[in-house]
């Protein structure tokens, strides 16, 4: 369940600029992922944030700590952990931008602020641990190719190797 909606009524708050109230709340957080990382379904995720007023609207700022899991980069185990993501948001009563949030009915709606703020620090090349060095070398051997090691071409092909273009010299076949 990822948060659509995340309403906290600010009227109260509101009241004098400079008022400020701290929000610190634990809420269901979960089937968000990119290509390389997921927020676990039943995830909840942190908040901490403080609000402050302002003569025409409210700002937001804070952390919101949300775990994560994925494939290591390097050894494909699964990985996991816990990201910290910044907030930083203006709402006002008649946004000027697409940049800054609406207050509607004295109310803010944190949630999406809160979810691109988690999707942007989930991690793009996971990493079970730093010294995570790969795959167990006797388990998965590298295996190089060498000039002598060339398969044999496949005879359906052969007739394509004689194949001349008009640039090219012709070449002996014996």
């Amino acid at each position: 369940m990822t948060v659509r909606e995340l309403k906290v009524g600010v009227a109260e708050l509101r009241r004098r600029p400079g008022n400020r109230i701290v929000l610190e709340r634990s809420i269901p957080f979960g089937g968000l992922e990119i290509s390389t990382a997921r927020v676990p379904d039943g995830a909840e995720a942190e908040l901490e944030l403080t609000m402050e007023a302002l003569s025409d609207g409210v700002t937001v700022a804070g952390v919101v700590r949300v775990p994560w899991e994925g494939e290591c980069r390097r050894c494909l185990e699964m990985a996991s952990g816990v990201v910290v993501a910044d907030v930083a948001e203006v709402f006002k009563d008649r946004p000027e931008s697409a940049e800054i949030l609406p207050i509607t009915s004295d109310q803010i709606d944190l949630g999406q602020a809160v979810h691109d703020s988690a999707i942007l620090a989930l991690p793009l090349a996971p990493l079970c641990r730093d010294e995570c060095v790969g795959p167990e070398p006797g388990q998965f051997p590298v295996i190089v190719a060498d000039a002598a090691d060339t398969p044999p071409q496949d005879p359906r092909w052969a007739a394509l190797a004689e194949l001349r273009f008009d640039s090219d010299p012709p070449q002996s076949l014996g």
